[in-house]
């Protein structure tokens, strides 16, 4: 007996899923549900990746504030307590922004946000942490310790707040120096490293009356030209 056509087996097999699929027979892929909050910096980080990439994610809003992150039920999710969270079309969840957008990246890897090769996402990383380390943490201990929404939440120290306000200050100063010459943080397009700074800058404006300053031009353009793509409204 010949053995079979595998280019016939493929088109029947396909055939067949497509008529279960019909009949009702078989579930199809339902999105992905991301466990956010709307003013939170590090969902909006997700939320604006999943935006470049034209993926469309199931939001469920978890109010922080209000300790929706800290109950039972939650913390089976992420013992962290925190947002964002990632569910995953098993059922699983994969918490932490940036390793939900490196899973992200692996299924839609177009338009590429975190490097095509070794070399450029070292280059990305590098300049990611940078923002993150530098720019980001630095404006959330301004915000945790000078922003009445935290009052009362845990102990804050003013001082130690404005001591942070002076380094992101400083951060600005050199950011702008850093984009002379460049459209864009890491790389001659849009990555990860923008989005984080974007939403850094911006939560540090909202809850901390961060603003840049207007003789940081370069950062300025920067902010405007990020600010207009889009996703930033994810």
């Amino acid at each position: 007996m010949d053995p079979p056509d595998p280019t016939r087996t493929a088109v029947y097999e396909r055939a067949l899923r497509t008529q279960t699929a019909i009949e009702g027979k078989c579930e199809m892929p339902r999105s992905m549900k991301l466990y956010s909050h709307a003013l939170a910096p590090n969902p909006r980080r997700v939320r604006i990746f999943a935006a470049e990439k034209g993926i469309e994610l199931a939001l469920e809003d978890i109010d922080i504030l209000a300790g929706q992150s800290r109950t039972p039920d939650f913390l089976a999710k992420n013992s962290s307590g925190g947002v964002p969270v990632l569910e995953l079309d098993d059922g699983s969840y994969l918490s932490e922004s940036v390793a939900i957008c490196r899973y992200l990246e692996g299924l839609h890897p177009e338009p590429n946000l975190l490097g095509r090769d070794l070399r450029e996402q070292a280059e990305i990383e590098r300049w990611n942490r940078r923002m993150e380390l530098e720019l980001f943490a630095a404006i959330g201990r301004t915000v945790q310790h000078t922003s009445p929404i935290f009052q009362g939440r845990f102990k804050q120290f003013p001082e130690y707040g404005e001591t942070q306000r002076a380094l992101v200050y400083q951060r600005l100063e050199r950011m702008d120096r850093e984009l002379f010459g460049h459209e864009f943080v890491a790389s001659d397009r849009f990555t990860i490293a923008d989005i984080t700074a974007l939403v850094a800058i911006d939560i540090g404006g909202r809850l901390a009356d961060i603003k840049i300053p207007p003789e940081l031009t370069h950062l300025i353009h920067w902010h405007e030209t990020v600010s207009t793509r889009p996703s930033a409204a994810a």
